[in-house]
């Protein structure tokens, strides 16, 4: 069961999710700096300009977009009768994911 497409898409979908609630205290500390005045929300836009941090952008969009299709997947899963098409709504998913991802990292290069 584990080789299963529906699997790798729950796995994906679970992760993802789990990394993205690790992001959020993060991502408030950093709108925070905000309250802290001009000079030190600066100061925090200046670190974001840094190629690492553009790499981790690019990953939290990827899981925003796996975690999203995934969501979506589930919810035809649910609601939808055709559920013989988990395999492909999977690798639909997963297509998705990547393509919002790949755009996102072509307009970081820009």
């Amino acid at each position: 069961m584990r080789g299963h497409a529906g699997y790798w898409a729950f796995l994906v979908h679970r992760i993802s999710g789990v990394l993205l609630v690790l992001f959020l205290p993060g991502h408030f500390a950093a709108l925070g700096s905000a309250l802290e005045g001009e000079a030190a929300f600066d100061s925090f836009l200046a670190w974001t300009e840094r190629p690492l941090v553009k790499l981790a952008e690019w990953g939290i969009v990827l899981l925003l977009s796996a975690h999203l299709a995934g969501g979506l997947r589930v919810l035809a899963l649910e609601f939808l009768p055709w559920r013989d098409w988990q395999k492909t709504l999977a690798a639909l998913a997963a297509g998705v994911s990547l393509a919002v991802s790949l755009a996102f990292a072509l307009a970081l290069t820009r």
